[in-house]
């Protein structure tokens, strides 16, 4: 029985105006025990399906059972399965830390579990704010507290949304550093993240979510080794003829670009240096899950899966 699954989930929003298809038939089992990733651009239904999942919205079609718990028949029992941390920050300004972890376990009938939230506050670094009121805390400690509240009553199932969009390094290392530990231990794991290194180096699989549809659904590593292209990566001091820009990934001065071979890698440099451009740290490196993934959600990408 798979921890999580979706079978043919599609979500139509409608208005006045018109509707909106925000899943389109999406199906896909997450395994018990997996660190599995949901990846996507803003608006592929990430969050809708996780909405979804956590019984916060209905879809308009298809069905989600957590560990064979039906998220809209048998709700209470899919939601005990389920630790889920949302993007937003959400808390009660009134409660200290420890208290809200108390009144967290409440909600699903968990008594008695003071050495577990100790735990859980040393794991994350809020020991030392353990009495302090959530009104007080920064953004980042916030976030860790999110994440305390979904695992207080130790679900089986851990629902990380965005975990660490716009925290600091030594948050995102103490979280990771927890979770892994967790999945080591048997929990089931799915992630939604736009730090695609994170992804990278913690999901054994991913499927990637555009406009609605599932367009890529594989194990980590295939997708990497599927990439039929090298990097080149170089950096330069002033922009880029326009027939490569189109075809570069530029951060500030450092351009990347897909290279078959060595022909197409002395093309590309012949190119720059013919623009007057100064060309500094140049290497070829193997592509990574950010190229893999804006390659999967280009246009040429698809027509190639489609023809």
């Amino acid at each position: 029985m798979p921890a999580i699954s979706f079978q043919s989930v599609s979500k139509t929003y409608r208005s006045p105006r018109g509707s909106l298809n925000a899943l389109d038939g999406v199906s896909f089992d997450i395994e018990e025990g997996e660190f599995f990733g949901l990846l996507g651009p803003n608006g592929a239904g990430k969050t809708t399906l996780i909405s979804i999942l956590a019984g916060l919205s209905r879809p308009t079609a298809g069905r989600v059972s957590v560990h064979g718990h039906d998220v809209q028949v048998d709700y209470a029992q899919a939601r005990r399965q389920l630790g889920v941390v949302p993007q937003e920050l959400v808390f009660d300004p009134f409660f200290t830390v420890r208290e809200a972890l108390r009144i967290q376990s409440g909600y699903f009938g968990v008594r008695h579990n003071e050495a577990w939230i100790a735990e859980l506050l040393d794991s994350l670094g809020l020991a030392d704010k353990a009495n302090a009121n959530m009104r007080q805390l920064s953004g980042g400690m916030k976030r860790r507290v999110l994440v305390a509240q979904a695992l207080v009553h130790k679900p089986p199932v851990i629902v990380l949304d965005e975990p660490t969009a716009g925290v600091d390094v030594e948050l995102r290392q103490t979280l990771w550093q927890f979770i892994a530990r967790l999945n080591r231990e048997g929990h089931t794991v799915l992630l939604t993240t736009h730090y695609l290194e994170e992804a990278e180096a913690l999901c054994g699989r991913i499927a990637m979510l555009k406009t609605g549809r599932v367009v890529a659904l594989e194990r980590t590593s295939d997708l990497l080794k599927a990439s039929s292209s090298n990097v080149l990566r170089f950096k330069v001091d002033s922009a880029l003829p326009a027939h490569l820009a189109a075809k570069a990934r530029v951060t500030g001065r450092i351009v990347q670009l897909p290279a078959h071979d060595a022909l197409e890698i002395e093309h590309y440099l012949a190119a720059v240096r013919e623009a007057g451009l100064r060309v500094d740290d140049v290497e070829i490196r193997k592509p990574d899950l950010e190229d893999v993934f804006l390659d999967v959600m280009s246009a040429e990408y698809q027509q190639r899966v489609t023809a």
